[in-house]
């Protein structure tokens, strides 16, 4: 078994949590499966969730209840191993009976409890194995900083280390915590990925505020990575409130610069940690007419195979990232094009131009690498995490269910 590797940002707690975990059974490995973390009454949450048509059961009960309950929320329970995924109405049934046994611990109503699950497609949950763990799972809840690390180690999958960011500010006399945890380091993609993403914080907010906040943070940082390309079923980022800092979210820019970096940092480590990558590489896209634009362009670069691989043995072939900004959709005009590696230019208005190669492929061999690309079609960029692709890549998903 493959020991964990340790996060380096610190745990900040915020007021009104309590997190939980045990060994279900759900994973072979008989690591940590089921994790907890319990809301104080009066919470309030907000989501957002995969793009993919396929979508999972937990993903569907936890987007109604949130509906349902205009937001309202008391705990938040995942199980790691098992995506409950293309598993029809028994998945669904499944899914909200844990939600009902959980409730019936928790003394409030199913339609409180957000599940989420990751792992495995098209496997029925086994819902005894999690009915059986739940009173030691509550009963083992505590609100410490141990426990909220406990809860980031058990919702890991193919990950190689745990994903928390968290950030606390000061507003007057009054302190607001955000506290986020993650998983995912493969079918990771713009629009999500196989990601959850559970944010806490003890700001007053209410729900639509939360997805206003959530929504714009989340078009920064989640829709801006990717390692391989393929949208995952069960993509989940929750952003749950406490309000028990009594320092209200709405208009507070400050706050929201807060919640933006916990999000760009856990954007960050999944990229960090993509399945087999080696390198990161942050695509710099300058001089398009807009955002979306240039987020086109860097999803055709990103998601080349031929680029992907080219990285992966740190080699400076331009030419690839140049045909694959050619065949983005984008009515790019080539002889305006330049590419650059590192601090070099590689390629000057479409065309190769003399560069130390070596410095380019040392720039590429480095575990971070910034490609830069200038459009000459207007003022918008943006900035964006990939990966390259590795035979451990190939390796570790060839191998995933077995």
């Amino acid at each position: 078994m493959k020991p964990l590797q340790r996060c380096a940002e610190p745990v900040l707690l915020p007021e009104g949590f309590s997190f939980a975990t045990a060994a279900a059974g759900i994973k072979v490995s008989g690591r940590t499966d089921l994790a907890l973390a319990e809301a104080t009454k009066g919470s309030v949450a907000a989501a957002v969730f995969t793009s993919n048509r396929v979508v999972a059961a937990p993903v569907q009960v936890g987007r109604a209840f949130l509906k349902k309950n205009g937001g309202r929320i008391r705990a938040v329970l995942v199980n790691s191993g098992n995506a409950n995924c293309a598993t029809g109405k028994a998945g669904l049934t499944a899914c909200l009976s844990v939600c009902k046994d959980a409730a019936a611990l928790l003394g409030g109503k199913a339609a409180e409890v957000f599940p989420s699950s990751t792992g495995i497609i098209g496997v029925p949950l086994p819902v005894e194995k999690i009915a059986k763990s739940l009173p030691k799972l509550f009963g083992d809840r505590a609100a410490t900083e141990s426990a909220a690390s406990q809860f980031a180690d058990a919702i890991l999958t193919t990950d190689t280390r745990p994903k928390i960011a968290s950030r606390r500010v000061k507003v007057g006399t009054k302190t607001v915590t955000f506290l986020g945890i993650a998983k995912g380091s493969g079918m990771i993609h713009p629009q999500l990925a196989t990601m959850l993403v559970y944010i806490f914080t003890d700001v007053t907010a209410t729900a639509g505020e939360l997805k206003r906040a959530l929504s714009a943070a989340s078009e920064e940082t989640f829709n801006r990575i990717s390692v391989d390309g393929d949208t995952s079923t069960n993509d989940t980022v929750l952003l749950v409130a406490s309000g028990k800092s009594g320092l209200r979210l709405r208009g507070s820019a400050k706050l929201e610069k807060s919640l933006l970096e916990v999000c760009q940092s856990l954007a960050e480590q999944i990229v960090t940690d993509g399945e087999g990558a080696q390198h990161v590489i942050r695509l710099v896209i300058e001089q398009a007419k807009s955002k979306k634009e240039a987020l086109q362009i860097a999803r055709t670069i990103a998601h080349s195979l031929l680029v992907k691989t080219a990285w992966a043995g740190a080699d400076p072939n331009w030419g690839r990232i140049l045909a694959a900004i050619g065949r983005s959709g984008i009515a790019v005009d080539p002889g305006k094009v330049k590419i650059y590696i590192g601090d070099q230019i590689v390629c000057r208005n479409g065309a190769g131009c003399v560069f130390h190669a070596e410095k380019a492929h040392a720039a590429l061999s480095a575990p971070e690498c910034e490609v830069r690309v200038q459009l000459g079609r207007g003022r918008s960029q943006i900035q964006f995490l990939t990966t390259d692709l590795t035979s451990e890549y190939v390796s570790i998903n060839a191998h995933y269910s077995t």
